[in-house]
């Protein structure tokens, strides 16, 4: 068995707020070590705590418009919060995060990702306006046996 754990730091650029696919964006950073895989886990996570990571729709985006107007009302700005000395954003950001999470499990098949046909990587950004979010992707499992030696251990952090 060729059990392997390889790890990359990504940098997302800054966008405002809202929720956007990026699966595309991650696999271009983590592409050829996840082709090395046989099967394992990918662990995607975000090191930030006003922003959130989560799986959903990767069709249509008035999905990600509906998302982001639904987040708005269960945690609005104008609530009576105690944590105010970030800005009226801040404490709306820190619940959102926490609805969604901050990080996402996702098998590895095959060398890919075994999302489902119409499921995508949602990064969301829950501050009016921030800079590039950090995240660091975690691949786990069994690789094909010539590139174990290659992916062993490896961490670009």
């Amino acid at each position: 068995m060729n059990t392997s754990w390889t790890q990359k730091k990504i940098t997302l650029k800054p966008r405002n707020r809202g929720c956007y696919l990026v699966t595309d964006e991650i696999l271009s950073h983590i592409s050829s070590e996840l082709s090395e895989y046989k099967y394992g886990m990918a662990n995607v996570f975000i090191q930030h705590s006003s922003a959130s990571l989560t799986i959903n729709e990767n069709y249509d985006p008035d999905v990600r418009r509906d998302m982001q107007m639904m987040l708005n009302r269960l945690a609005p700005e104008d609530a009576p919060y105690i944590h105010t000395m970030e800005g009226p954003d801040d404490m709306p950001a820190h619940v959102k995060s926490s609805l969604f999470g901050c990080s996402l499990n996702i098998p590895i098949s095959n060398g890919r990702l075994a999302l489902g046909t119409w499921q995508g990587i949602w990064f969301c950004e829950h501050r009016n306006s921030a800079s590039g979010r950090h995240i660091v992707v975690t691949l786990q499992g069994e690789t094909k046996s010539n590139s174990n030696a290659n992916l062993s251990k490896k961490s670009e952090l």
